[in-house]
């Protein structure tokens, strides 16, 4: 991703990628079939996820918990999500997402069907790369129809 997109809030950088990648991804979905074309879009956008969880880390001076809880602030620039947190601790960090201007932006796009493989789909590589021992279970997201995001994320 080049320099200059990354000036921009995180929720108009997803626009702008879901502009390209959704149509290509489309595209490949009719050549090879829905399967195997998620298969490799996501394969790529969990490397790219990874790698921007260890960036994270590197900028934050830390992989704690507590950093992670200060640096997620990006992702929520301009009211893009709204956190309920329920617990931090150094073992663990429990919150709900319970409004998703991502999941709206998709919808909106008319992408709502990809918008967990470009979205809600690279949380747990991003968290890897921002601390291998970070564990990520999630049950349920507003991108997929639920009322709120579960993320429920321990240090082992």
């Amino acid at each position: 991703m080049g320099g200059n997109l990354r000036l921009l809030p995180i929720l108009d950088r997803r626009e702008i990628e879901a502009g390209i990648a959704g149509p290509l991804i489309n595209a490949y979905i009719k050549e090879l079939g829905r399967e195997r074309a998620l298969k490799v879009a996501s394969r790529v956008i969990n490397r790219l996820a990874w790698e921007s969880g260890a960036e994270l880390a590197q900028t934050l001076g830390g992989n704690s918990l507590a950093r992670l809880a200060k640096g997620q602030g990006q992702w929520a620039a301009g009211g893009a999500l709204e956190r309920e947190v329920l617990q931090i601790s150094r073992t663990a960090y429990d919150y709900n997402i319970v409004r998703c201007k991502y999941a709206e932006m998709y919808r909106k796009s008319g992408l709502a069907d990809l918008g967990f493989v470009l979205s809600c789909g690279r949380d747990a590589a991003m968290f890897q790369g921002f601390n291998p021992d970070i564990k990520l279970t999630r049950t349920q997201t507003i991108m997929q129809g639920a009322d709120y995001c579960d993320f429920r994320l321990s240090l082992e």
